[in-house]
């Protein structure tokens, strides 16, 4: 699977992605400093990557500005949490709908919410 993390998701995570051998582009280290949203959504969607953030700005721009996407994970979890926190949602959503990664897919600690668009 291919992803992007988004600047705002910790890098940690790219590297528990990569272990499980899937292809990850990190934002601050392979495109230029202060890529916009809407440009990262977009070279994202353009490499068929999915996009992990921390950012729910990634929402307004797939629900209310209907931008392409393919796949947007959106971490929502309490500013005290830990990336090993996040790693292991993010496991456990590998684990049981990764044929859903192509959604705009909501993960907090208490569980996976699948939104209702998709690429």
């Amino acid at each position: 699977m291919r992803f992007m993390l988004d600047e705002s998701a910790e890098v940690k995570i790219a590297a528990f992605l990569e272990q499980g051998e899937h292809d990850v582009k990190i934002v601050q280290r392979d495109f230029a400093v202060g890529l916009s949203d809407r440009e990262i959504l977009h070279l994202a969607y353009v490499e068929q990557r999915v996009v992990i953030t921390n950012d729910r700005d990634f929402g307004e721009l797939v629900f209310r500005h209907g931008m392409p996407h393919a796949g947007v994970i959106y971490l929502r979890f309490p500013l005290d949490s830990t990336a090993d926190q996040k790693i292991a949602s993010i496991g456990r959503l590998l684990a049981s709908r990764a044929s859903d990664l192509s959604k705009f897919i909501v993960l907090t600690p208490s569980g996976i919410r699948i939104g209702d668009t998709d690429a």
